[in-house]
């Protein structure tokens, strides 16, 4: 399994970025937080704000001021929506509560990147715990549906409790029994049964009996090992290497080992007998009371093995084998071998062995009692330690963060971005705070902050540099603004001065020196930093952070970008401007296209350049919104992980082994479609309109309403209504880079003049009033994109939307598109559209399609453009279509002069270009008559 394809991982941002933020807002302190817990309870729905960076000159309005309307994006979000209240959040307290050895109400785990028996062994798991959060917190600010503050509610309080359970040490986990009680080790909980010395008493015969119900079917997992190290000890595992119980007995290592097998697998979540007898040289292993493996050459003993420093049940002195996952309801040992009748008994009632006896009857505390009169009480233990450090919150031990401290290489298989996990878990209570104001998640959340710095500002610079150079294992997503969003609601020094702890120098001084060092990195690792990085700006005005975070932007739009607007190829990026040349099945990761969009609207905030809500138009409505299968469920948010974009691709919307890093930023950006439709001026003055969307602002502090009915993208303009108070401030509406054919506004009715020019923003500054209504229309036309490495290679938009072929064809269709172009350069009227189904289209045969329809449907996001002969209006002039060496078509160069003004204009740009084309060899002139007399006679749509 490779690494570049078998991880991923996550990340998100702050409803700050996502939507929280409000302008008139104070900061919140930590002390002023624990000082309002008391008006606000746990069970309280008082939202907490944020206030924007004084250095941006726009902010955005929190997700409760923006109202979705019917139309395209609401109709993904209730998809979603289903999910958020649907999946039960006891599976994804699961792993949080086995680590902490808390009950896990009977849950099962998410399974997949949540599971332990996912990839990696499952070490990215509590990821997509953090990612619900944040959903829930979007989804509740979006919608003040209760039901997603109430399962906020739970979740952090479930997670309030694992923090303090992490904090003491084991306590015992009591079910019931075989005969009464019994414990219970939760697989994932690392817990594990001490005894002390002299548990075998140097006995030269024994039994050793138990009663275990095991819970997982993991080989090699002990019920017993008793030993110094990997040489000198006995053991009895449920399951060997073939799935059957094994006891062992060695002083030379395992290939000196004296064993007995079993016959067949112990079931699992019932409960069975074993035991084990040695005397005269025989051992005998039994498995509910009848015999099953005899060995007569069985010459140790555990005399022979002398006094040993280990005495575990669920343990073992190979650190390889998993901890026992399941209950012992006994264990006793004998000093002499029991008698098969003796063992068949054991199976009825509770006996004692004279060496130790438990009977694991305790319901309260970490040690168990033995009844044998010896005294030697055992103690539960965690197999790493403890208690945690304070703050400290996870689904698995501190052990993964102390283990990347020491690593030289990546290797995700044993630790697996510890401090992306510590960002989603992080981000995820940051946001449960602000959409509720339970003051239990920003005291989970800056503990956790605090017990960060504690370990980070403690390790020498040279360290923090090679652990956040390393692929994957020192990836940290978007803590970084995740930190400084919690210090603008703390106030504590220790935060900032964590953010600046994750400053990973080489990238950020060679993005500063506008040194593109892309080729060969990890895309979904380094996007979010750079958002973290702004935010830093913020915090200290360090001007480099922010130039960094600008030219890093350009380097990847458009050089490595596809026309949905993702990037990377198998989760990296190659050469600059290779497009074509990188696409693959595994091109586009979801998240480097949900981090681009978060990385977007954060230089918006700081300089209001267009290119940036162009781009945010482009992927959230074609890659973003394409990600979502338009499918219901309850179980699974149906989000792809990779998008390829190879011909006749079908998209993957379970992808992986489940609960990756994708599905958890879909999950995100399916709540939050409305953050960015408007910003305003951070003085007051101005409405930003950057997205057309069927929404409803309200913009408490002018006492305005604004509302947008549109049915955008299948409509081409959208309509404005200002409701509420009298108010002065400029609407600035975005003008698509796209909007070639015109942009057209209208107060009351009444043209607004003025130049629209694509890729800016119109101004209307006027005194507003109740019922003032704007109307905007930009007709769409049919363009092509090119890859920049290979310009035959296109992709089809109209207007926004990207237009994919429908098609099972495994190779590169290829389609003409200047037959029937109009004088506006518009390459719509070659295609025909398809009655009842808006933006579909027909050519050739073959359907094209929005991108963001999230059908299984095998389709061609790329074409091959072929011209063949020179056509116009349909007319074929019988000349085969002339090319120079770059590729560049004469029908090319005619075209690039449109909009015409009149079929004239066009016919009088046939002649140059053929009398161009003509004198450089590349026509011959009767050719070029035949091609201008085509033009002439032609019939073209304006």
């Amino acid at each position: 399994m490779a690494p570049p394809l078998d991880r991923r991982t996550l990340l998100q941002s702050a409803i700050l970025a996502a939507a929280v933020p409000t302008a008139g807002g104070g900061t919140a302190t930590a002390s002023a937080a624990a000082e309002s817990a008391a008006g606000t309870s746990a069970a309280g729905t008082s939202a907490a704000t944020l206030t924007p960076p004084a250095a941006w000159t726009v902010q955005p309005f929190p997700l409760d001021a923006v109202g979705l309307g019917p139309g395209l994006l609401a109709d993904k979000r209730r998809l979603m929506l289903d999910h958020a209240r649907g999946y039960d959040v006891n599976r994804l307290l699961q792993v949080f509560r086995a680590n902490a050895g808390l009950s896990t109400l009977g849950a099962v785990a998410p399974g997949g990147w949540e599971g332990l028996d996912g990839e990696a062994n499952g070490n990215l798991r509590g990821h997509y715990t953090g990612h619900f959060l944040t959903m829930l917190a979007q989804a509740y600010a979006g919608t003040g549906e209760q039901v997603y503050a109430d399962r906020i509610r739970t979740m952090v309080g479930a997670l309030t409790e694992v923090r303090e359970a992490l904090r003491r040490d084991p306590a015992v986990l009591s079910v019931e029994g075989r005969f009464g009680t019994a414990a219970e080790h939760v697989r994932g909980s690392y817990r594990y049964v001490d005894l002390p010395a002299g548990v075998l008493g140097d006995a030269s015969e024994i039994t050793l009996a138990a009663w275990v119900k095991p819970g997982h079917d993991a080989y090699w997992a002990r019920v017993l090992d008793f030993g110094d190290d990997t040489t000198r000890y006995l053991y009895l595992t449920a399951r060997n290497a073939s799935g059957v119980p094994r006891f062992a007995i060695t002083t030379g290592g395992p290939g000196a080992e004296q064993g007995l097998n079993g016959t067949a697998a112990l079931p699992l979540n019932r409960w069975s007998h074993l035991a084990v007898t040695i005397g005269a040289g025989v051992g005998t292993l039994y498995v509910d009371g009848a015999a099953v493996a005899r060995n007569t050459a069985m010459s140790l003993t555990p005399a022979a093995l002398g006094a040993l420093a280990h005495h575990w049940l669920g343990r073992s002195h190979f650190a390889s084998d998993p901890v026992l996952a399941g209950a012992f309801g006994g264990f006793d040992v004998w000093s002499r071998a029991l008698s098969a009748d003796e063992i068949t008994a054991l199976q009825s009632v509770r006996a004692t062995g004279d060496l130790v006896s438990y009977a694991f009857d305790e319901t309260s505390g970490s040690t168990f009692a033995d009844s044998s009169g010896r005294g030697l009480t055992a103690t539960l233990r965690r197999t790493w330690g403890g208690p945690s450090h304070p703050g400290f919150l996870a689904a698995y031990p501190e052990t993964q963060f102390i283990l990347l401290e020491s690593m030289t290489g990546s290797d995700y298989t044993r630790v697996w971005a510890p401090y992306y996990t510590a960002h989603k878990i992080l981000r995820g209570l940051v946001d449960a705070y602000l959409a509720t104001g339970d003051a239990r998640a920003l005291d989970l959340a800056s503990g956790l902050c605090d017990w960060m710095h504690a370990r980070l500002s403690k390790l020498p610079e040279a360290t923090l540099q090679r652990m956040w150079g390393l692929f994957s294992s020192g990836e940290f997503g978007g803590i970084v603004e995740a930190v400084c969003d919690l210090h603008t609601l703390t106030g504590k020094p220790e935060h900032l001065a964590l953010a600046r702890l994750f400053d990973l120098d080489r990238l950020i001084d060679a993005c500063a020196a506008n040194t593109d060092v892309l080729d060969g990195l990890h895309a979904n690792q380094h996007i979010p930093i750079f958002t973290g990085y702004v935010r830093l700006y913020d915090a200290t005005g360090e001007e480099r952070y922010l130039t960094a975070a600008r030219n890093f932007w350009d380097m990847v739009v458009p050089h490595r970008m596809y026309g949905i607007g993702g990037t990377s190829t198998l989760e990296f990026w190659k050469a600059r401007d290779v497009i074509a040349g990188t696409i693959s099945a595994t091109t586009a990761e979801t998240c480097c296209a949900y981090n681009l969009l978060k990385l977007s609207r954060t230089l918006f905030f700081h300089e209001q350049d267009p290119k940036y809500m162009d781009y945010y138009e482009r992927a959230l409505l074609n890659q973003v919104l394409g990600s979502k299968q338009d499918v219901p469920d309850a179980e699974k948010p149906l989000v792809t992980y990779f998008i390829g974009l190879t011909p006749g691709h079908v998209r993957d919307y379970t992808p992986k082994q489940g609960t990756t890093c994708c599905e958890g930023t879909g999950m995100e950006s399916a709540t939050k479609y409305q953050d960015s439709v408007y910003f305003r001026a951070a003085d007051g003055g101005a409405l930003y309109v950057n997205l057309y969307s069927p929404s409803t602002l309200d913009w408490a502090e002018k006492g305005v309403t604004v509302s947008q009915s549109t049915d955008f993208p299948r409509e081409q303009g959208t309509t404005l209504t200002v409701r509420g108070r009298t108010a002065s401030f400029a609407l600035r509406l975005r003008v698509p880079s796209w909007a070639t054919a015109g942009f057209r506004v209208t107060v009351n009715g009444r043209r607004v003049s003025g130049v629209a020019t694509p890729g800016s923003y119109f101004t209307v500054s006027r005194t507003w009033r109740d019922g003032d209504t704007v109307r905007v229309s930009f007709p769409f036309r049919l363009r092509v994109e090119k890859a920049l490495d290979e310009p035959s290679l296109q992709t089809l938009f109209l207007g926004p939307v990207n237009l994919v072929a429908r098609n099972p064809a495994t190779t590169y269709l290829e389609f003409g598109l200047y037959r029937n172009a109009a004088l506006s350069g518009d390459l719509l009227p070659s295609l025909t559209p398809v009655s009842g189904k808006p933006l579909h289209h027909t050519l050739d045969g073959v359907e094209f399609a929005p991108f963001f329809e999230g059908t299984e449907d095998p389709t061609h996001a790329y074409v091959r453009r072929v011209e063949p002969r020179v056509v116009f209006g349909g007319s074929d002039s019988g000349v085969a279509a002339p090319a120079r060496p770059d590729g560049t078509t004469l029908l090319d160069e005619v075209w690039a002069g449109a909009p015409f003004s009149s079929k004239g204009a066009l016919v009088a740009r046939v002649r140059t270009v053929v009398a161009a084309w003509v004198a450089d060899g590349l026509l011959a002139q009767a050719d070029g008559e035949r091609v201008v007399s085509t033009a002439r006679g032609a019939t073209f749509v304006p």
